[in-house]
């Protein structure tokens, strides 16, 4: 069983390995005769996860019988740690990745527990950033000055990073090549923020089994980037070879 870390929503994903993958090791989770169990996480802003939730939940359906437990976030609230219990897998989305961050951390250890169960986790965008133990929340400038788009910022101003979910050890961004946020994960160990980070193009994924999270695979059309220190001897590097079929 893995975590998946998407670098963009679903409607960047067109090659049908990542979520084939996904939907693969959850009917292995739930076995025989029973069927899988998924929370979908989904930001809901003045009704929007009725037009963004089939994104998410098509693919999941298209691939194989499960029920679902729609979990919605909404600014300001937070989500009952059990809706976790028991669940055969976990589906995060994009969005504003600050509303997902303030909305999973009272669930975070149920969360964690639900993985270290073996639960597959598949974070899309803002899912896959707030699955580290220190997760980057948003902005766009480091010390005043710009590294990255501030399209991407999440109206901050400064870098912020937050406590995040836990689950891996390195700080995760998105959207890498297409939106400019590789200089941001560049900035963030450059300026000892992290020791290590990595950023995660779109149509990709970074995949890390729960058993040996060393066997970390890249699958996927685009590039999954690496960022480790020390401060200003960070160096850069493309993390594993691409898979784009399965």
């Amino acid at each position: 069983m893995s975590i998946y870390l998407v670098g963009g929503g679903p409607d960047t994903v067109t090659i049908p390995v990542i979520l084939d993958q996904f939907t693969a090791e959850v009917r292995q989770r739930a076995g025989d005769g029973r069927l899988p169990r998924i929370a979908v996480v989904l930001v809901d802003h003045e009704g929007s996860s009725e037009y963004f939730l089939p994104a998410y939940l098509d693919p999941l359906h298209r691939r194989t019988p499960c029920e679902v437990a729609t979990v919605l976030l909404r600014h300001g609230g937070s989500v009952d740690p059990g809706v976790f219990d028991g669940v055969d897998a976990i589906v995060v989305g994009g969005g504003p990745t600050p509303v997902y961050l303030a909305g999973l951390r009272p669930a975070a250890a149920a969360i964690r527990r639900a993985v270290q169960a073996g639960a597959p986790y598949l974070g899309f965008s803002a899912g896959a950033m707030i699955a580290p133990e220190k997760a980057i929340v948003g902005g766009y400038r480091v010390g005043g000055a710009e590294v990255c788009p501030e399209e991407s910022s999440e109206g901050l101003g400064e870098v912020e990073l937050g406590e995040g979910l836990g689950l891996v050890p390195f700080a995760v961004d998105v959207h890498a090549a297409q939106a400019g946020t590789l200089g941001r994960a560049v900035a963030a160990v450059v300026h000892g923020m992290v020791d290590k980070a990595v950023a995660v193009d779109e149509n990709t994924a970074l995949v890390l089994p729960h058993a040996d999270p060393r066997e970390q695979r890249v699958i996927g059309a685009g590039n999954c980037w690496l960022i480790r220190g020390p401060g200003h001897k960070a160096t850069v590097s493309v993390l594993g070879s691409v898979v784009t079929r399965g």
